[in-house]
């Protein structure tokens, strides 16, 4: 099976692929958000409908669950108590990058990456060649679109943050998603729904 018939099965299930690495067996298929489309998927699932916590991540493991029966692949995920090393695997695909404010940026979906889970397979899979970090010439407007500055100081300032949040009487960052995440230039093409974020937003904030 080819990298293009593995990522043809995974878009098929609101998913893509987010970039490849070696594994302890095989390869590694990072995966993540496949948009647009991925977050009506999420809302239309039993995952959401049934009110119970962690709907995404719930969601995240059925699915990807099925892909590795139907495909013959181990699974990994970036939560729960098996927690696999996502940032490592994410920064040696070079796919995904440090960005200047210290969160990854990747290829496809600039700074607003999320990583829902991994198929790891007992064979190599030839890849795509990896792309050009895309921060290389950029004007990074990341670094200042923070209204406190938050991502500026040596460690991200999650009280800072937290606390605009909360006090904003626009609402922006509640409601259309870190204003950081959002000025990236490479996230601008990458079709991430508003409320998705809104809802990733809220749960920051609980």
């Amino acid at each position: 099976m080819t990298y293009d018939d593995l990522l043809y099965r995974v878009q098929v299930e609101h998913l893509t692929i987010f970039g490849t690495l070696l594994g302890a067996r095989g390869t590694i298929l990072l995966l993540g958000p496949h948009e647009p489309g991925f977050w009506p998927a999420i809302c239309d699932s039993p995952e959401w409908r049934d009110g119970a916590a962690d709907p995404v991540d719930r969601w995240s493991r059925r699915v990807i669950t099925g892909l590795a029966d139907r495909l013959g692949a181990q699974t990994h995920f970036p939560f729960g108590t098996d927690a696999a090393p996502f940032l490592t695997w994410a920064l040696a695909s070079n796919h995904a990058w440090t960005s200047p404010v210290g969160m990854l940026v990747q290829a496809e979906a600039g700074l607003m990456v999320s990583y829902r889970g991994a198929l790891e397979f007992d064979w190599n899979i030839q890849a795509p060649e990896a792309p050009t970090k895309p921060c290389t010439g950029c004007a990074e407007p990341c670094i200042t679109a923070c209204p406190v500055g938050a991502l500026q100081g040596a460690q991200y300032d999650v009280e800072a943050c937290r606390s605009y949040v909360r006090s904003d009487p626009d609402q922006r960052c509640l409601t259309e998603g870190c204003l950081a995440r959002r000025a990236c230039p490479v996230g601008q093409t990458y079709e991430r729904a508003a409320a998705q974020s809104a809802y990733h937003m809220r749960e920051f904030l609980n």
